[in-house]
């Protein structure tokens, strides 16, 4: 009875978003111009880069540190390592919430959810202020100020063209590696990850990835990025037009590069916090379990977390402050 009244909850919170489209299919190979795909049918070449990348993703995600930061009061901003298209979107942005302007040991990066605004994730923030840690919250790729003209939806980073959502998240990715870069030239001797829904899957491919993140704290949880897009409440559109295209499977091992799984033992050392909600719709909770009985049975250590409620309700009171306590509380004991 209680995920009844749960599920019909997230659905109405989810319903509220009214401008979700569904985009065409599209396989988007001219975004991984910089990739070596094999020739031929493109859904088998997507499936072999995808399994292909994994034990070469050093390669894949290496950055090095941007030229031009520039940091304007709270403002920091830098050239994205990836060059996209969209000018606008090539200029990565993020904005400072430091702890104490004469004391800097300890921050945290901070990768908000989907479509969230340039507000989104600044209540958390303040909170880790309160707990003694810096924060910097990075917009990420086609987001607020980062969004071209024709969106008015983070559509760019998650949708039904292949390409284009693998390489738009290896973006974030890069661009998270050259923000904490920034935080360790700046003073900051010990640094941690905190990520959101869609932030917690870049957040966890930053850690495994970035030898300077000391601690992570993912909120919302998968093993899989294809299977929440196929399966979530917030991702029905996407699914609309890839099913019919690309199956489950398929679509599993092109978008293995930008899934959590294949580098969970590239987190181990780390101290990781796993947070999931026991009614979320949007990455199903199935999925969620799965995840963590996988750092269970790699014996990798966590500490985990199980909110008593759903995805979007997480961002309602009292849920808010229960999660973003965790989330803080776990940060500041790591760091």
């Amino acid at each position: 009875m209680i995920a009844h009244v749960f599920h019909r909850w997230e659905r109405r919170l989810a319903s509220s978003a009214t401008n979700r489209v569904a985009r065409p299919f599209e396989w988007g190979l001219e975004w991984l111009a910089d990739q070596h795909l094999p020739d031929g049918d493109p859904s088998e070449a997507f499936q072999r880069w995808g399994e292909a990348t994994i034990p070469r993703s050093d390669e894949f995600y290496a950055v090095t540190p941007a030229d031009d930061y520039a940091l304007d009061g709270d403002r920091l901003t830098f050239t994205s390592a990836i060059e996209t298209p969209h000018r606008v979107n090539n200029t990565a942005h993020a904005r400072l919430f430091r702890d104490s302007p004469g004391r800097r040991r300890r921050a945290v990066l901070v990768l908000p959810q989907w479509n969230s605004d340039a507000e989104g994730h600044v209540g958390l923030c303040r909170l880790l202020n309160r707990f003694g840690l810096t924060a910097l919250r990075l917009s990420l790729p086609y987001h607020d100020e980062r969004m071209p003209p024709e969106l008015s939806r983070a559509d760019y980073i998650v949708s039904a063209n292949i390409g284009r959502t693998a390489q738009v998240c290896r973006q974030a990715v890069l661009d998270a590696r050259r923000a904490i870069a920034w935080l360790r030239a700046d003073g900051y001797e010990s640094i941690g990850i905190l990520g959101t829904s869609l932030g917690s899957c870049l957040s966890m491919l930053t850690t495994a990835h970035e030898p300077l993140v000391k601690a992570a704290a993912l909120n919302h949880i998968s093993p899989y990025f294809a299977d929440v897009v196929w399966d979530g409440l917030s991702t029905m559109h996407v699914r609309e037009t890839l099913e019919g295209n690309v199956t489950l499977d398929e679509l599993r091992r092109m978008w293995l590069p930008i899934s959590p799984l294949p580098f969970l033992e590239r987190a181990r050392g780390r101290a990781l916090l796993l947070v999931y909600a026991l009614y979320d719709l949007t990455f199903p909770v199935g999925l969620s379990r799965m995840l963590v009985n996988e750092f269970r049975r790699r014996d990798i250590d966590h500490q985990l977390t199980i909110l008593p409620c759903g995805h979007y309700s997480t961002g309602v009171t009292p849920f808010k402050y229960m999660d973003g306590f965790a989330l803080c509380r776990f940060l500041s004991r790591s760091l």
